[in-house]
C-alpha cells in the first residue's frame, strides 16, 4: 500500500462516510478493515435515518444535520459515480410513534413538544387518521405522533456507494488488513498505521472501529470508553406492502436512551424495499456474545403483534443480531485525540450510526481541514470525562 494523508480503520458506514468526506475535501485516504466492507455492525442495521427517536440535545442536532445532508450527499454521489452505483434505496417514508396505553400519552406529548422546540416537524394524529396512514395498525391507540422527515436507506448499498466515491477520487480500500498499532514520531504524533511488521505511512489515523473502537483505542494507549451493545431483529417473509412507515411504540425513545446494561425492548416495525418486515428492537450490553436469545426474539414478536395484530399469522424468515458501539453518556465520539496528535475517533453512535453517518463524516472532515464545523463539535470531543480513560 502507498502512503496516505489519512488511514481510516473500519469500512462500515461511519468509516466510509469519514473517508468520503475527507476525500471530497482533497485529502488522500486509505481505508482498511480486517473484514469486508459493511460486513459487521453496518450489515446488521435497519437503515434508519431518524430524527424522531432523539431527545433534544447534541445528538438530535447531529441527526437533523445528517438528515439534511443525506439527500445532498446522494446527489453528489450520483453525479460522481453514476446512478447505478449510487442507488441506496433512499426513501423518505416518515415515522409514527404510537402510544397504546393512557400512561404513555403524557410522556409522548412532552417529548414531541421538546422536539418541536428544537425544530423537528411533528404532527399529532387521532386514531382514525393514524389508521388511514397504516390500515393494519392496532385498534388500541391512545396517541400518535407523525414525523414526516424520518427516512430509510439500505446501509450496505450506502457504504458501497461512499467507498466507490472514495475510489473515484483516487483513494484505496483494503479488506483483510488488521491494524494492530500506531507508529509515532519522537513527539508522539502519528506517522503510520502498523499492520504487523509493516506500516502504512500517514499523518493521521481515524478509529472508526465501531463496537471494537474501545478495544483498539486501549491497545494503542489512548483508551476511550466504547462498549458493544447487542441488538436483534426479526425478518418476516416478503409481504404485499404491509406497513409504509417506521412504526414504533412510544416507549422506544426511552429504550434507546436507557443507560442500563440489562435487556431493554420496544416494538419497532417497518418494511423494506424487498417487501420483508423488520421487527425490533432490543438492547443489551453482553460483551461480544453473539448467541441469538429465543426469549428476546419472542418478546420482539409479541411487541410487533401488539402494534400490528395481523402479523400474528406471518412467518418469520430469519433473525439476526449485531453489536452497536455504546458510550456511557450516549453521545458519539468525533474528533482528534489530544493524547496522541494525529489520532482521530469516529465511533459511539450505537444504533443510530446509519442516520448520523453523513453529518459525522462531514464534521470530522470539517475539523480535519479547519473548516467551519457543520455542528458544534464540543459535545462529541474525545477528552470529555465520560469517555477518555486512563491509559
Amino acid at each position: 500500500m502507498e502512503s496516505a494523508d489519512v488511514v481510516v480503520i473500519g469500512a462500515g458506514i461511519i468509516g466510509a462516510a469519514c473517508a468520503e468526506a475527507l476525500s471530497a475535501a482533497g485529502v488522500r485516504v486509505i481505508v482498511v478493515d480486517r473484514g469486508a466492507p459493511a460486513s459487521a455492525t453496518t450489515a446488521s442495521g435497519e437503515g434508519n435515518v431518524l430524527v424522531s427517536d432523539k431527545e433534544p440535545g447534541p445528538q438530535l442536532e447531529l441527526a437533523v444535520a445528517s438528515r439534511r445532508r443525506w439527500p445532498v450527499l446522494l446527489d453528489e454521489l450520483r453525479e460522481l459515480i453514476g446512478p447505478r452505483l449510487a442507488s441506496v434505496e433512499w426513501e423518505v417514508k416518515g415515522g409514527l410513534a404510537v402510544a397504546t396505553t393512557a400512561e404513555a400519552v403524557g410522556p409522548l406529548a412532552a417529548l414531541t413538544a421538546a422536539q418541536r422546540a428544537s425544530g423537528v416537524e411533528v404532527e399529532d394524529l387521532d386514531a382514525d387518521r393514524a389508521r388511514e396512514l397504516e390500515p393494519h395498525l392496532t385498534e388500541q391507540i391512545t396517541a400518535v405522533s407523525h414525523f414526516p422527515d424520518d427516512a430509510q436507506l439500505q446501509p450496505v448499498l450506502a457504504t458501497a456507494a461512499l467507498l466507490a466515491a472514495l475510489r473515484a477520487r483516487g483513494g484505496e480500500i483494503h479488506s483483510g488488513v488488521t491494524v494492530d498499532g500506531i507508529a509515532t514520531d519522537r513527539s508522539g504524533a502519528v506517522v503510520g498505521a502498523r499492520t504487523g511488521a509493516d506500516a502504512i505511512p500517514c499523518r493521521a489515523v481515524v478509529n472508526a472501529c465501531g463496537p471494537w473502537a474501545g478495544h483498539f483505542s486501549a491497545t494503542i494507549g489512548a483508551p476511550i470508553d466504547v462498549l458493544p451493545r447487542r441488538g436483534m431483529v426479526l425478518v418476516t417473509a416478503p409481504l404485499p406492502r404491509f406497513v409504509g412507515r417506521k412504526v414504533y411504540d412510544a416507549g422506544y425513545v426511552d429504550a434507546v436512551a436507557s443507560p442500563e446494561a440489562d435487556l431493554r425492548t420496544s416494538a419497532v416495525v417497518e418494511s423494506t424495499a424487498a417487501g420483508t418486515v423488520l421487527i425490533g428492537s432490543s438492547r443489551r450490553r453482553t460483551a461480544f456474545d453473539d448467541d441469538l436469545d429465543v426469549a428476546v426474539l419472542r418478546c420482539l414478536a409479541r411487541g410487533a403483534i401488539g402494534l400490528f395484530p395481523k402479523l400474528a399469522g406471518v412467518p418469520v424468515m430469519r433473525a439476526y443480531g449485531g453489536f452497536r458501539p455504546y458510550t456511557p453518556d450516549r453521545l458519539p465520539v468525533i474528533g482528534e485525540d489530544p493524547r496522541m496528535p494525529g489520532l482521530w475517533h469516529a465511533t459511539g453512535h450505537e444504533g443510530a450510526g446509519i442516520g448520523l453517518a453523513a453529518a459525522t463524516g462531514r464534521l470530522l472532515a470539517d475539523l480535519f481541514t479547519g473548516r467551519e464545523p457543520v455542528v458544534d463539535p464540543g459535545p462529541f470531543r474525545v477528552d470529555r470525562p465520560e469517555i477518555a480513560l486512563e491509559a
